[in-house]
Formats: structure tokens, sequence, C-alpha cells
């Protein structure tokens, strides 16, 4: 008996092969553009975390030297870091609530990445010097504590 046709293959056909790399190449491709994605998340996290901890630092010697220094200075305040890569930009602003010797003080850190304007803000209730008015009618000058952080917001803007 005479055998007449083709002989089973054991190996994948080139249709097989093509196949597979095309899955396997989709695979790659969308496995690259999570981590590029990632790695630029990671970057803009630290981004915000270097201008949150500014915003603290910012803060922290308003509290400490007293709202009345930045009022005095005529209620704005601004600096530059640039020892923090991307280098930061930060202004401060105290506004009078009307109550008596409570002030907003409003402080704004951006920076520049990319070609792109970035910024985060922090709100907070500080006292300053008060005036009170005592029985005998004279007025005396006190200094009030901070409130801290009585009311604080953040806001980003991308």
């Amino acid at each position: 008996m005479m055998r007449t046709g083709r002989q089973p293959s054991l190996g994948f056909s080139l249709v097989e092969t093509i196949v597979a790399s095309v899955v396997l190449s989709g695979v790659v491709v969308t496995i690259g553009a999570i981590s590029s994605r990632a790695l630029v998340t990671t970057r803009m996290n630290r981004e915000y975390e270097a201008a949150a901890a500014l915003i603290d630092r910012q803060m922290t010697l308003i509290q400490y030297a007293g709202v009345d220094q930045l009022v005095d200075a005529g209620g704005t305040m601004e600096g530059q870091v640039d020892d923090i890569p991307p280098g930061y930009h930060w202004a401060a602003a105290a506004v009078y609530e009307g109550i008596d010797a409570l002030y907003r003080v409003t402080l704004t850190v951006t920076w520049a990445d990319q070609g792109k304007v970035y910024s985060l803000s922090a709100e907070t209730q500080l006292n300053g010097a008060s005036t009170i008015t005592t029985n005998a009618g004279t007025d005396t000058t006190t200094q009030a504590a901070s409130t801290g952080t009585a009311t604080q917001s953040t806001t980003q803007s991308r």
C-alpha cells in the first residue's frame, strides 16, 4: 500500500507563529505603557509631596514668627526655593477676618514641570496682636496665641 499525501507536522505553522508574535507584542507594549505612566505618576506625587512639605515649613515659620510679621510686610510675602528640583515658588497672604486679631493665611506653592504649571494651596486662620479695651479705658496690645490649623484646605490644580 502506497501512501499519498503529507505527513503530519510536528512543529508550529507560520500562521501560528505570526499570531503568537502579534499577541506577545501587544502584551509587551501594554505593560510598557502602564510602567511608563506609573513612573510619571510617581514623579508627580514626589513633586506634590515636596510642595506640601514646603507649605508646612512656611506655615510653621509664619506661625512661629507671628502672623503680625506677615501683616507688617504688607500682608503678602513670597520666595523661591531652588534647592528642591524642579524649583518651587511660594506666596503667602494674610487677610483680616473682621474678628479681633483673626487672619486667614493662604500659602500657595507653584512649580513648572515639562511646560505645565502646577500649584498647591493651603489655608489656615491665625491670631495676631489684639487690642483689648479695659475698664479704665486704656488700650493694651497683647500677643494672642496662634490657633494653629483651625481650618485647613488644600486645592490642587493641574
